[in-house]
């Protein structure tokens, strides 16, 4: 047997090959490594933007720039993030309404996150020295339009996976980050306090045009056509009864990956906060691949419920297979991929990193029991389990701030994530088993479109 240039077996890489092409037929995969190979890029991206923020901007302004986008993500995702869910759901089985569907989730999200941001505004001296900035008129309002442009920005991509087309969504991450990083260089002598901030946002506004265009003027129009015209589109009390259940949950995981930096930042200095934002958004990334694979899966079982106990299992599986390595090298590398912004973010930010990539192992499993309660519309346990997660890493982490500081933030999401993938562990396996997630009158919830690919591509 001949063996490449890399040194395998000619019929091993043949082998591989077919297997990704045959991945890449299937569009639980397709969907979910493109939303992966997005996450990759955008930590690629984003540690070039913030090793050139670091080098760029004092340790003050740094800090004040990572506050100021902290607190706009979490406006801006406050009920952006409880659409996520439900556009997933329900776009696949959408029909004529899907436009419809999409474009009010960007309209209450935006306007949720607007009101919000003013309640903060409204009240600046409370949350610390850190959002002084955001005091008067100009800066108050630029703060509110970025929460808007955020709210849609946040939207967009689940939309594009709702169509199948989530190959969309790394493409305009690059544009986004090569922009975002530009930007940060022309204004880093013109506009030093506020540079980062204001690099964040104008290439995000910039990105939605095109994305939007896409989005209105082909995804959807193809995606009404080829629906299958003897399925009822979702109605507005189905997707109602499905967002009581599941924005509750969703609100709750909100509050750990924004509320609880906010507080962070609330209770230390600027540089502190600086270091402790560094290692969160890098232990963050790496979490969200265990949510895009899981968000792919709810997608195919909202188009097909009869496959969902195939579907899950080949998505905690090849989950697994992208997830542990990256988790093995961050626990080892942290020292070094910190020590590239300076010597305090690998001393203050190594444990904590290292922490919030271990907790992503338990969350894989967390992710993948959510993802199939969200495709068999079951919302009351969804939130359950969301509330419960939440709370625990709230509490946890509130308790051992005291002791641990920042660092308790990592000790917070182990701990939770571990117990609670015990608790749902019974669950999973009958999901995993036999695809049972019993819904009560959902309709929609057995629905197959006309193109559900067929078993051998799972394979």
């Amino acid at each position: 047997m001949s063996a490449g240039v890399t040194g395998l077996p000619e019929g091993r890489l043949s082998g591989l090959g077919k297997k990704v092409m045959r991945d890449l037929r299937n569009p639980l995969f397709r969907n979910g490594y493109a939303l992966m190979a997005n996450t990759g890029i955008t930590a690629v991206l984003g540690m070039g933007y913030w090793l050139l923020a670091a080098r760029l901007y004092t340790p003050e302004d740094f800090g004040r720039g990572q506050a100021l986008i902290t607190a706009m993500r979490l406006f801006a995702s406050l009920t952006a993030l409880g659409f996520v869910g439900a556009l997933a759901r329900f776009i696949p089985i959408g029909g004529r309404r899907t436009g419809s569907i999409v474009r009010r989730a960007y309209l209450v999200a935006g306007a949720t996150g607007m009101t919000a941001a003013l309640g903060f505004l409204l009240t600046l001296p409370l949350w610390g020295e850190t959002y002084s900035g955001l005091g008067g008129l100009g800066p108050g309002l630029f703060f509110l339009a970025s929460v808007l442009v955020w709210s849609v920005f946040t939207l967009q991509d689940v939309t594009l996976a709702g169509l199948r087309k989530a190959t969309w969504v790394p493409v305009n991450s690059i544009c986004f980050g090569l922009v975002k990083m530009v930007m940060l260089i022309a204004l880093a002598g013109a506009l030093p306090e506020d540079g980062i901030f204001v690099s964040w946002i104008v290439p995000t506004a910039i990105a939605l045009i095109p994305v939007n265009i896409l989005i209105f003027g082909f995804l959807i129009p193809r995606h009404t056509r080829e629906s299958p015209v003897t399925l009822p589109p979702p109605r507005t009390r189905e997707i109602g009864r499905f967002l009581a259940g599941d924005y509750p949950g969703t609100l709750s995981i909100l509050a750990i990956v924004y509320l609880v930096p906010v507080l962070v930042a609330s209770q230390v200095d600027e540089a502190t906060f600086g270091y402790f934002a560094m290692a969160h958004t890098l232990g963050s990334m790496i979490e969200l691949l265990a949510m895009n694979m899981a968000t792919s899966l709810t997608v195919e079982g909202s188009f097909d419920r009869s496959r969902l106990a195939a579907n899950a299992r080949n998505a905690l599986r090849r989950a697994f297979m992208i997830i542990a390595p990256v988790v093995a090298l961050t626990v080892i590398l942290a020292p070094f991929i910190l020590s590239i912004f300076g010597a305090g973010f690998a001393d203050e930010g190594t444990l904590l990193l290292r922490l919030m990539a271990l907790a992503v192992l338990p969350r894989v499993l967390i992710e993948i029991y959510l993802s199939a309660l969200r495709s068999g519309s079951q919302a009351r346990r969804l939130a359950l389990v969301q509330i419960g997660l939440a709370a625990c890493v709230l509490g946890s982490s509130v308790a051992m701030f005291p002791f641990f500081g920042v660092v308790a933030v990592g000790y917070g999401l182990l701990f939770s994530e571990l117990l609670v993938a015990a608790l749902i562990f019974s669950g999973l396996r009958k999901i995993l088993d036999f695809g049972a997630t019993p819904s009560r009158g959902v309709a929609g919830a057995h629905r197959k479109p006309h193109d559900v690919q067929r078993e051998a591509t799972d394979r």
